[in-house]
């Protein structure tokens, strides 16, 4: 979202009229501001030389540059400490902290803002290139829940999801119902996964969805363990159905609300409904007054209500 700049610029080729007087101003102010010039580079001129003279050593070449200029360039542009999108994910992090304090598992988050997330399933696949490039195009926030034995093919997608600075969520390494493994099995569910992404760029998750929405006690006193924050959906497009691109739209946009989170999925098999669709959910949504984010953002925007009704869920979608 850019907001766009006051004032009116001058077009190359365009000739700009005066009004009477007004070359003779702007020849006054222009030879002010070279005098102004002339003065600030004798006053520099001399700094250099009296500091050559005094030390005997060759004048050395003096960059007059404003204060915290280069600074604030990197903060805004930048990805390292104290930039603005390190900022960003420290303060996500933080809402992520902030929601585990209270609850383990998410569904919706609130409705303070007119937000929600896209969210999408079973990657990194043979569909995710044409997902990201819709979502670059339209410059649209998402997150992504992957397995980690697709790695091994698609990793590529990943890389540039990493690049793109959307989070990427534990989806486990297999897709398996965790709630029908031990704790070993599922201890290694979830960090074969975390090693697969973490391959290609990705940091330690702070988010995981359970495949097919199933999960037990020892799931979530693993989750703890780790600090992540299980994330299910308020609205299932059902696309693994290949119900029809249509349909699809419909299922998104009929559950959008704010806070809402939508599951889809770009991998896991034929997804070029979901390919199809992404497009006009996008610009529906928009036209509707929603902004797009992502889960972390969604959280830290609008933190979620403690009260999460997560059976509606189990053993669906995911």
């Amino acid at each position: 979202m850019t907001a766009g700049g006051a004032g009116a610029r001058r077009r190359p080729g365009v000739a700009v009229r005066r009004r009477p007087g007004a070359a003779a101003r702007h020849r006054r102010r222009r030879a002010v501001a070279l005098a102004a010039s002339a003065a600030l580079a004798l006053l520099v001129g001399a700094a250099v030389g009296a500091g050559a003279s005094g030390s005997g050593s060759a004048a050395r070449r003096v960059v007059v540059v404003p204060s915290g200029y280069f600074s604030r360039i990197r903060a805004i542009a930048g990805s390292g400490p104290g930039s603005f999108a390190a900022s960003e994910v420290t303060a996500e992090n933080a809402a992520i902290d902030r929601t585990l304090a209270y609850t383990p598992v998410v569904r919706v988050a609130g409705s303070q803002h007119r937000e929600l997330a896209l969210t999408f399933d079973d990657g990194p696949g043979p569909y995710t290139p044409q997902i990201l490039t819709i979502l670059r195009r339209t410059h649209t926030p998402a997150t992504f829940f992957e397995i980690g034995i697709e790695e091994r093919y698609f990793h590529a997608s990943t890389s540039e999801i990493v690049a793109m600075g959307d989070p990427i969520g534990d989806h486990t390494e297999t897709h398996p119902p965790m709630s029908e493994l031990s704790r070993s099995a599922q201890r290694a569910e979830l960090l074969q996964e975390t090693a697969a992404i973490g391959a290609y760029g990705a940091p330690f998750p702070r988010l995981f969805r359970p495949p097919y929405g199933l999960w037990n006690a020892t799931t979530l006193a693993l989750l703890r363990r780790y600090r992540m924050l299980m994330v299910l959906w308020s609205v299932e497009t059902d696309d693994y159905l290949l119900p029809g691109t249509q349909a699809i739209v419909h299922a998104a946009l009929a559950g959008a609300r704010p806070g809402a989170i939508i599951l889809m999925h770009d991998a896991g098999g034929d997804r070029s409904e979901t390919v199809a669709a992404l497009p006009h959910i996008i610009r529906a949504l928009r036209s509707r007054g929603y902004r797009l984010v992502t889960v972390p953002r969604l959280l830290l925007d609008n933190p979620a209500p403690r009260d999460q009704d997560v059976a509606a869920v189990a053993g669906e979608g995911g």
